[in-house]
This record gives structure tokens, sequence and C-alpha cells, in this order.
């Protein structure tokens, strides 16, 4: 399978869109490209079948109009994360596609259409202050090419919120669990089903949580069976690791 930047160039090429002088200058580029103060690797769909992800947080405007349009230039979709409106303003003058989810604070450019994938990735928050990092997770894994659906606020203080959607828990091939305060929910969703849950802490809670570790440590210690568990925060990490379970079904 011909990866996407590759693609890209060719496509140009024979459309004439672009010169064999300008292709060339682009494969040569293909491995990384040196921006001095960033080197974005061209490289990453070949190893991984998705281009590189910006992550904006410490980087300047510039900085990351600069490597968000570098990134569109050779692939059909860029993602960037923890961007902000500011940013999103600075990439939409050179780029008008390009689409921000402001609950998610992701940018992107060329959001599928249609999902790649066939198996369904399902978001579970526990409460509404952790949908910042379920909304990161459903909008990376959409981006990424899976169909997703969500599910939030159903935490276990209110059990019966979630066996509502029991039905939406079992459609789902991967399920990805949000949880702040103490963490309990995804040793209970883990309990409902046979399928892979991916537990993300959030940095939700009071002075005992110490930001998202007590949550973490929580699903690190679940007893139920088939729970893997990203960093605190990470809705990306979730995302990223549930397409990785989804290609491999496929």
């Amino acid at each position: 399978m011909v990866p996407d930047n590759l693609k890209t160039i060719l496509l140009r090429l024979t459309q004439k869109e672009i010169t064999l002088d300008q292709a060339v200058a682009y494969l040569n580029v293909l491995p990384y490209q040196n921006l001095g103060y960033a080197k974005i690797d061209h490289h990453r769909t070949l190893r991984q079948g998705f281009p590189e992800v910006i992550f904006c947080q410490g980087k300047t405007i510039s900085q990351v109009t600069a490597i968000f349009l570098e990134l569109a230039t050779v692939n059909h979709t860029v993602l960037a994360t923890r961007a902000n409106r500011k940013m999103y303003l600075s990439v939409k003058k050179y780029c008008p596609e390009a689409v921000f989810f402001d609950a998610a604070r992701c940018l992107v450019y060329g959001m599928p259409q249609d999902p790649i994938f066939k198996g369904e990735v399902l978001i579970i928050s526990a409460g509404t202050a952790d949908e910042r990092v379920a909304e990161e997770a459903a909008v990376c894994a959409q981006v990424m090419g899976n169909p997703v659906k969500k599910l939030f606020d159903v935490g276990v203080a209110g059990l019966h919120r979630l066996i509502d959607h029991y039905d939406l828990i079992h459609q789902a091939k991967i399920i990805i669990v949000v949880a702040g305060m103490e963490g309990a929910l995804p040793s209970v969703v883990g309990g409902l089903t046979d399928r892979p849950v991916i537990a993300v802490p959030t940095s939700i809670g009071y002075g005992a949580n110490f930001g998202g570790l007590a949550p973490l440590l929580t699903m690190l210690n679940s007893c139920a069976m088939g729970i893997g568990v990203v960093n605190i925060d990470n809705g990306f990490g979730a995302a990223a690791l549930a397409t990785a379970i989804n290609r491999l079904i496929e």
C-alpha cells in the first residue's frame, strides 16, 4: 500500500500540478524536513500508517503554522493536538480547509468523510468535567479513520446511567474510558465486556486526586481483564492505540 504522502506527490505530478523538479524536491525531504526548530518526520506514514501529529503545547503560533502547512503539502490529513484558537486562525489564513474542534483542542485538515476501519470505537466519559479529554480521544480517533460513538457523563456515582446503554457497549469493538476522581469506571466497563478497554485517567479531582495520579493508580490496579492504561489526560494516545488495534482487526 502506497502511503498518502507519496501518493499525493505522484498524483500531483501526474496531474501536472507540480513539475518533475518539484516532485524530486518533495521526495528529497520524505525522510524528514529540517526547519531548524523542528524536524518534520514525513516518513511517519510509511512506518505507522498515519502522518506525524503536531503537539502544539509549548510551540509558538508561527511554529505550529509552519509545521502544519508543511505537513499539509504532502498529506491528505493533518492533526494538531493541544491547539488554541489563535493557532487555528493563523493556520486558516493559509489553509482555509482547516477545522478547529474547540472542546477537543484539536486542529484538523482533511477529516475523512467516511471511516477507514469498520470497528466502532466507543468513547465513554465518567463526568462532564472529563469531556475535554474524551473529546480529544473522539476527534483523534475519527481523524485516524475510526467510526466513533460517544457516551458521556455515566460515572460510577450513578451506574444506572451506564447500564441503560448496555447494548451500545457490546456493539463497540474497542472502548475508551475516560475518568478522573478515583478512576473506577474502566474497571466497571471492563467487567461488562470482552472488548479491549483503553483507560484514560484525567487530572480532574480534589487534592488527593494528585493531578490524575489517583485514577492512574486505580486503573493500573484494576481487577477487570483486558484493560490497558495510557498517560494522564492523554486522549490522543488512547485514540492512537485504538487505531492500532483496529488496524490489526482489519
